[in-house]
């Protein structure tokens, strides 16, 4: 994880938030290879889950809710963790994690390991609160939404009658939720601020079990198509003791990390939970109309719940290479072509004889299909490595040959086997093998 950590920083991915003043707790902001990583993972997510379904719709709920949402949901009650405190060392630690978490005096030991002294635990809710209008008193209190599916849920009718979907269809949203965490860490695995991709599909009740079902090996396939190695994933099905309150069953997508095997994403059957709240609470009838059943009811959900800044995390730790060439070790992130920040490197062989003219002609024409870098400072070979360190799949060269045939070298990242194409050739070629 350090060196991951420090190859995010110096190719431009991921910086620590505020850092000039000491940085943020657990806050952290994308540099342009991180913005346009997390840019293709989003993108890639919603083309699976909207554009290639005819049954999943797509919304964007505000950050700010009434109150209500909440109260209904049952987070301004039980959104909570249980918390202690060390009296030694002042630092606060999840009462439940207490194995994985670090004693600052100690950071190669857990409190316990540390032997902290330990306050009694006591609930500690996790939403941000802060206030609306210009008096700052009860009755102006509102939160950050700490998910982004009870957006979804409040909106059920109003994207069910204008999409003139039926039941069973999904909604899906990406976008960002809070929370306050007591413990976050392990870089952005753990965040206050993070990206949410949900999608939430409304079923007959008493087809849960083949939805649920078909939604896990749907799942579990798309981080396959994402370039995820198998051997990495697995998945875990949760104890009646480790349901949350609102599911009946429920499964996590594991993925194999440097710190352990920890949750990627959640496929939840959450029943009715959701609508009968809102219903109850709100006043209005959330049910729906089943015209070829001739029953009105109130939907099942099968829940899919991803982070987006975690599977961008998941990505690059999978991604992370070393690799010795020629007695020095290659650092390379082996990212998808299709989520790969940069596709294309294009790079003169030297800086005369026409060929950065050339070299730029081919990148104007190549950046109007695929994000692209020209670079000619330095020897070849170490260009060639800063496009390995930054995930960039393929790099084009102009050479001497060039002049003579109107061909370049084509460089795979991973193989670092090189072909002659014809720059007439390149798009095609390009197109192909990026894939997108």
């Amino acid at each position: 994880m350090d060196k991951l950590v420090s190859l995010c920083k110096r190719r431009g991915f991921i910086f620590p938030s505020s850092e000039i003043y000491g940085g943020l707790g657990s806050c952290y902001d994308y540099g342009p290879l991180g913005v346009e990583l997390k840019r293709n993972i989003k993108n890639f997510w919603w083309v699976e889950m909207t554009q290639k379904r005819d049954d999943v719709e797509g919304i964007d709920a505000s950050i700010l809710m009434s109150p209500s949402v909440w109260e209904a949901s049952g987070h301004v009650t039980g959104f909570t963790d249980p918390m202690v405190d060390c009296r030694k060392c002042k630092a606060r630690f999840r009462a439940d994690a207490l194995d994985e978490a670090r004693c600052p005096e100690k950071p190669s030991r857990s409190p316990i390991e540390n032997k902290c002294d330990l306050t009694e635990p006591r609930q500690f809710n996790l939403m941000f609160k802060t206030f609306m209008g210009p008096v700052e008193d009860s009755s102006a209190i509102i939160y950050l939404r700490p998910e982004t599916a009870q957006g979804i849920y409040v909106n059920f009718h109003n994207v069910l009658q204008p999409s003139r979907q039926k039941v069973p269809f999904g909604i899906a949203q990406i976008g960002k939720a809070f929370r306050n965490e007591i413990t976050p860490g392990n870089f952005i695995f753990r965040t206050r601020e993070f990206e949410q991709m949900e999608m939430q599909f409304f079923i007959h009740p008493s087809e849960e079990e083949k939805w649920f079902e078909y939604w896990k090996e749907k799942r579990f396939q798309y981080y396959l198509d994402l370039g995820i190695r198998e051997e990495k994933l697995r998945i875990h099905e949760h104890a009646e003791n480790e349901l949350a309150h609102y599911a009946k069953r429920a499964i996590d997508i594991e993925y194999e990390y440097p710190f352990g095997w920890k949750e990627l994403e959640g496929v939840h059957d959450r029943t009715d939970y959701d609508l009968s709240h809102h219903q109850e609470h709100s006043g209005r009838d959330l049910r729906y109309f089943d015209q070829e059943r001739n029953e009105k009811y109130l939907p099942y959900i099968i829940e899919t719940s991803a982070g987006c800044d975690r599977s961008l995390l998941t990505v690059l730790v999978d991604a992370y290479r070393e690799e010795e060439v020629k007695g020095e070790t290659r650092v390379l992130l082996s990212l998808s072509p299709k989520v790969a920040p940069i596709k294309v490197a294009v790079l003169p062989l030297v800086r005369k004889d026409g060929m950065p003219e050339i070299a730029k002609a081919i990148y104007k024409t190549l950046s109007k299909h695929f994000k692209c870098f020209y670079d000619e400072a330095g020897a070849v070979g170490r260009r060639y490595r800063r496009q390995d360190e930054a995930g960039t799949p393929f790099g084009v060269t102009v050479d001497g040959q060039t002049k003579e045939d109107e061909t370049v070298t084509l460089r795979d990242r991973d193989t670092m086997d090189q072909t002659r194409v014809k720059i007439s050739d390149l798009v095609k070629v390009l197109t192909e093998k990026v894939g997108v």
